[in-house]
Order: structure tokens, then sequence, then C-alpha cells
């Protein structure tokens, strides 16, 4: 039985003699006009229809005009040529785990495809996690599948993707439809430059296979392409050994300076092999303003640590791991110690744990059963994430974090900071960065309460604003931009071929409509 599809027979009679007004406002549809093969699996009842008009951002909120159920990739399909059949096709807008939070993944009056259908009547992600242990290891992985099933996948064969976000629980098509970013890109890339292969459903309804030697421009086009091109149904991911434990790091510092030459020499050893490097490069803000999250930290120090905060305000802190196995267990602590010779962090503001790899990567989830009990995860999340150029971080720095976020004492939630390689990015692909060779990560992941929300909205905005005024050249990441002229902006010299692969692949601009792009 469907995950929360709950409907009865007086229900789905009432529904198929529902016609609907398209965005458009003048044409109408029945689904009793649909192909008989799917005309059973749209619905309509009002749990249905509340889960998709909502994510988890909680800030905006539109109504489809029914959810999908696909049981297979071919319904899916079905849908989108069944949608280009009519005078003025219907929006689709796919769903994953609903983890955006300004709406991407909703539409007004159009079909919202519940993904995780697809995984219905399989036990335990068997649909599509299939790993290859051969000379060049992957798993084929289905677009509805969390990245936390690939894991447990595949480290019963002793091997791990290479790249993970910091939460574990979003669907592969979700992330790789942005880019998939993490504390290990600055090594191997976002998720997006660790994918061998797919298969998409486009905006035409044609179903493809694609990598970079096989329709190479359906391939680039869905990698961080927002979902506008196609829906992703598998995604070939590529494999490495994986470790066992971790020591997990962080050192603290009160100058700017000398935290980000630090963050940045972290990031020198970039090679995928290379022995000496840290296996993840992180950093946040310690800011005093309430509540400040010292968990991490022994009992025993957090009072000398908020005395610090309390001191200057702003405490940088670089988060780095070092991954390690029995081989390796011998020698850790010193290659750890060799790392980090010469840095400048402030003494005696070292801390470290040791953990499995598992707890490591799942440390998001962990705050999350905890902040889910105490009725503080399901939160208005207004959230902004930027990359910001290497060259203008110092000044993003002075006006932006001194300058907006301490003085406004609104934060709740952190603010990461790290950086990454560009060299590690595909140019081909849909995804947009700066145009430097490191540039930043910032991200202001922020939670209110209702009350608050249009404070922390303005501060974004705000931060927005002193970037433009001061020409400090960022992009948006997971970005919810107003106006055509801004999206122009966000892409830069790729809106041409974005415009272009658009028409190619999803002519009638149908696919994602959240996103606010072309409708």
């Amino acid at each position: 039985m469907a995950s929360y599809l709950v409907f009865s027979k007086a229900l789905i009679v009432l529904w198929l003699s529902c016609i609907v007004v398209t965005e458009a406002g003048s044409q109408v549809w029945s689904p009793i006009q649909a192909p008989k093969e799917i005309a059973s699996k749209f619905f309509r009842d009002p749990m249905n229809l509340s889960i998709a008009s909502t994510d988890y951002g909680h800030i905006t909120h539109h109504t489809p005009f029914a959810v999908f159920a696909p049981s297979s990739i071919r319904d899916i399909a079905n849908l989108i040529k069944f949608s280009n059949s009519l005078h003025i096709p219907f929006t689709i807008a796919q769903r994953g785990q609903g983890h955006s939070v300004n709406g991407q993944s909703m539409t007004s009056n159009g079909v919202v495809v519940n993904m995780n259908e697809l995984n219905n009547g399989y036990r335990n992600g068997e649909r599509i996690i299939i790993v290859s242990k051969g000379r060049i290891p992957f798993a084929d992985v289905g677009g509805e599948q969390i990245w936390n099933d690939v894991l447990n996948a595949s480290l019963k064969f002793g091997l791990t993707p290479l790249i993970w976000t910091d939460y574990l629980f979003l669907s592969i098509g979700g992330t790789l439809s942005n880019a998939g970013i993490g504390g290990q890109a600055f090594r191997f890339g976002p998720q997006i430059s660790n994918v061998y292969e797919l298969d998409v459903v486009t905006g035409k309804g044609d179903v493809v296979t694609c990598s970079a030697e096989k329709h190479s421009e359906l391939f680039y086009a869905v990698l961080g392409g927002l979902g506008q091109f196609g829906i992703i149904t598998r995604a070939r991911i590529a494999l490495g050994p994986a470790p066992t434990r971790v020591k997990w790091i962080r050192l603290f510092y009160n100058n700017f300076s000398t935290f980000y030459e630090d963050q940045l020499y972290l990031i020198s050893f970039s090679g995928r092999n290379e022995t000496n490097a840290a296996d993840y490069v992180s950093g946040f803000l310690l800011l005093n303003q309430p509540p400040v999250d010292l968990s991490f930290y022994p009992e025993r120090d957090q009072a000398r640590i908020t005395s610090l905060v309390t001191q200057y305000g702003i405490i940088y802190i670089i988060e780095f791991v070092k991954y390690y196995d029995n081989s390796s267990q011998g020698h850790v602590d010193q290659d750890i110690e060799r790392l980090i010779q010469g840095f400048k962090f402030i003494p005696k503001f070292m801390f470290q744990k040791d953990v499995s790899y598992e707890e490591f990567l799942n440390r998001v989830h962990t705050a999350e059963l905890l902040l889910t009990k105490q009725g503080l995860w399901d939160l208005p999340h207004p959230w902004l994430n930027l990359f910001v150029p290497r060259s203008r971080i110092s000044d993003f720095d002075q006006i932006v974090f001194k300058g907006i976020t301490l003085k406004q004492n609104l934060t709740a939630g952190q603010v990461l900071i790290y950086p990454m390689n560009r060299s590690k990015w595909d140019d081909n692909m849909s995804a947009v960065t700066p145009d430097e060779d490191v540039f930043y990560a910032v991200s202001f992941l922020h939670s209110t309460g209702f009350d608050k929300l249009q404070e922390f909205q303005a501060q974004n905005q705000q931060i927005l604003q002193v970037c433009a005024d001061a020409g400090i050249g960022i992009k948006q990441y997971l970005p919810k931009i107003k106006t055509r002229q801004e999206w122009v902006q966000q892409f830069g010299p790729k809106w041409e071929i974005f415009q272009k692969r658009k028409h190619q692949f999803d002519p009638n601009r149908i696919l994602s409509p959240g996103q606010g792009i072309f409708n």
C-alpha cells in the first residue's frame, strides 16, 4: 500500500469527474483523459495535497491539483506525455524528501510526483541499490532512494560514496539536481562530479540513459539543472574504499585572516589519493548570541568557551576530519599533528572526538532526532546559501558577518563557511559557481518561529543587497530568485545554454515550476 496515499472508491469516482483549470487559466483537463495505465494514480485527498503543498522550509505553500503515485518509470513518462498532449499542459513538480526551503518542489494547480512511491513494494530499498565491486566500483541507485540507504548498502561491501551532504536523508535525484556539496567537495568535487551515468525522463516524456559519452548534452544539463530538463530515475554513483573510524577535530580562531589561511592550507591537498590530506574540511561561526550549542565539547571546557565567545563576539572554527582504519590507526594522530603544524589557532582550543564513520556521517540526523523529540525540527527555515569568491571573502566577513549577522543578533542556527576548489567542478554541468579557483560555501541555516520569520527574511535580503552593492559576485546555491533578470545574472555566461537546453528537453516548460525560472 502506498506510504501515505489514503483514498476510497467514492473519492476516486468523485475525483475522476473533476476538471482543472491550468495555471495558464484557459485550458481544462480531466484525469479521465489520461491513459488508462495512469488514470488511477492521481490522488486528491486532503492528506496528500497538504503534504505536497509544504516543504522543510515551512515558508512557501502551493497546493497542487493532484499528487501522482508512480509505480514505474513508465508511469512518469506517461504522465509527462499526457501533459504535453494537452493544448495547455499542466506543470509537474518532482518531490523526493521535500527538503527544499522555498517551495522548489511544489506547483500550484499542477501535479506533484511523489517519487517515494517508486520504492513501494520493495523491501529495504531493494528496488535499485546495486553495488559493483569491479575495477571501478559504483552503485546503481534509484533517483528516489536516500543517501543513507546508499551508505548502508555500500558499507556491506567495504565501499562508500566519496562525497556527502551533511544530512543523509535526502533523495539522490534531489541533491544531484542541485549539486550536492559537503566537506569532502574540496577533494572530490560535489556529488554531481561523482556520477558516471543517469537514467532520465525528459520533459518530453522520453526515457534516456545518458553519460559523458552518450547523450552527453542531457547528462550535463540535468546535473545541477534544478529539475528543469528531466526527472532523474537512476544514477550510477562513484564509490571508494570505506574507512571505519574518524578523528573529528575543531580548532578555534579569533582572527579571520588566520582562520582563512589555515583553512585554505587544508584544501590545498586536493588529490583523490593524497594521503596527507584531511578527508573533510568545513568551518562555522560561534556567535555571542543565544543559544550557543556547546554539546560537542567536554562539559569541563564549556565555561571557558563561553567566556571566549563573550570576549570576542565571533569565534571562527575550522572543522576537519581524518579517516582511518586498522591499517592506519597507529599513525593517524601523528598525521594530524603534521597536518596542522604551524597553524595559528588559539592555544588550548583544539578539541577532538574519535567516532565511527557512520556516526560522523549521521551527526545531523542525531541532532534531528533530538530536535524532533523537543518539537523544534518542524519550524520555518529561512535559509540562505551562497557561493562567495575567495578574493572577496574577507570583505564578506567585514560586511556580513560583523556588519549584519553579529550586530542584528538574530542568529538561530548555524552559519557555515568552508572553501572548495573549482577545478573539481565540471563547467559543462548546469550548476554555477563564482569564476575563481577557490570559492566559499557560506550557509545561514536559520530556524525560527513564525513570529520572527519576517526578520530573518529581511536579514537575508539585506545580505544579498549589500553583496550586490559591494560587487562581491556571489552565486546563490539552492536559489529562490524572483525575477528573470536575477536568473540571468545567476547563470551568467551559462544562461544562453541553459535556455537552449530547456527548449531542447522541456519545450513546453512543464517541469519544476517551483524554481520560478521559466514560468
